[in-house]
């Protein structure tokens, strides 16, 4: 017997699908800033001004999306708080034992889990910091066109740490990571979804799943 549950609450889903707007948006322009091919007839285009007006509307835009969904992590409902991003109980610990060996093709079943798996929770967190590193570095590098101005005041310290053309190296490479790990995640989930059968892939839409009765007790 299964049982249909509401998992992901309206402002997980929607920081989740704002995520992928921002991810989506900072990727293409931050593709075009770093390997402008799209070269202005005129002056008047202002074609780069554009993109990276875009680019920096997007980057306030995640980060903000970012502070709402961490503060969702403490005031939504028990699928969505912090403590399931990670394996502190040993039953936890298990599931995540279990999950690595499954996909390391050793087990042929998933564990079963509600909410974020284990490694799952892991990975997010890791996530998390390199959206951070990303925020930090990019509002470093555009501090750099006012000096005397808010933005490099807060930053600024950045560059006391590496150079500008590591820092824009940084910032550069985690897009890359990042693009890496959307084709990833939406790989497992259609992976997983084929597998499970919970409605893993539509849950990020209305927000239920289909679970065991004994589990959603």
């Amino acid at each position: 017997m299964e049982r249909k549950i509401y998992v992901w609450e309206a402002p997980v889903r929607v920081t989740h699908w704002i995520s992928v707007l921002c991810l989506v948006t900072l990727a293409l322009t931050g593709v075009y800033i770093g390997n402008p091919f799209i070269t202005a007839t005129s002056a008047d285009q202002y074609l780069m001004g554009w993109v990276r007006f875009v680019h920096f509307v997007a980057a306030y835009i995640f980060v903000v999306n970012l502070a709402v969904r961490i503060y969702w992590s403490f005031a939504g409902n028990k699928y969505a708080t912090w403590k399931a991003l990670f394996p502190f109980s040993p039953e936890r610990i298990i599931t995540l034992f279990r999950q690595m060996s499954f996909y390391a093709l050793i087990s042929t079943k998933p564990p079963s889990e509600i909410g974020h798996t284990p490694l799952g929770g892991i990975v997010y967190f890791l996530i998390l910091v390199l959206c951070g590193i990303s925020a930090v570095t990019g509002f470093a590098l555009f501090s750099l066109y006012n000096p005397a101005g808010p933005m490099h005041t807060l930053f600024g310290w950045v560059f006391s740490l590496a150079a500008i053309a590591t820092v824009r190296l940084i910032h550069h490479l985690i897009m890359w990571f990042l693009i890496y790990f959307v084709i990833v995640h939406i790989y497992i989930v259609l992976f997983l979804d084929s597998v499970e059968k919970n409605g893993l892939l539509s849950s990020i839409f209305d927000g239920y799943k289909f679970v065991e009765e004994k589990k959603a007790k």
